[in-house]
């Protein structure tokens, strides 16, 4: 079973991961954005300055996603998705059309159709935003625009999904462990 957590950041995709990890068994996949700007050492309100820099992180994260999922053997849970860095890629990058056109994709948007997947959308919403950590400020409108294009790739590829509107944290869980149930 593969299980991802998809959507804009700050919106509690990483404590959803740890939780279904913990809960399930289940290797976690973190984001993999963090791993390269440290390894990169770069500041994520820094990259906004620089396209070429922001076009060979988003290249970075492309690439890395499909690796450490590869190496997981179709069992695990990801703290994000491919959708997720088109999306980001779409918004910050130039990159877009050559990501789309990677024959990695095409495997990857069959995969996640596939019935052993089960991607959650988180949506974001005031009440459970928080500081990830990363950023030095949110900024609720870039947010609502990642979300917009998340669900627009969802939407376009047909991709089945399990949307998390709540706030309540309890809420939240409860709905993740009822979907999975009937994977299982």
């Amino acid at each position: 079973m593969k299980v991802y957590f998809s959507g804009a950041h700050s919106t509690g995709k990483s404590t959803l991961a740890r939780y279904c990890s913990e809960k399930y068994n289940l290797p976690l996949l973190t984001e993999v954005a963090r791993s390269i700007l440290s390894e990169k050492e770069l500041q994520v309100d820094s990259l906004r300055s620089d396209l070429d820099v922001v076009d060979d992180y988003q290249r970075s994260i492309f690439h890395r996603q499909l690796a450490e999922e590869n190496k997981l053997n179709n069992c695990f849970v990801a703290d994000r998705s491919i959708i997720d860095c088109l999306s980001y890629s779409a918004q910050h990058s130039r990159i877009l059309p050559e990501l789309l056109s990677s024959p990695e994709l095409l495997h990857y948007k069959a995969n996640l159709q596939a019935s052993g997947s089960i991607l959650f959308f988180v949506r974001p919403s005031k009440a459970t935003l928080a500081s990830d950590g990363v950023r030095e400020s949110l900024n609720w409108d870039a947010i609502i625009s990642i979300d917009a294009q998340i669900k627009f790739l969802l939407q376009m590829w047909e991709i089945p999904h399990f949307q998390i509107n709540m706030d309540s944290l309890q809420e939240r869980a409860l709905f993740i462990d009822n979907i999975i149930k009937l994977y299982r």
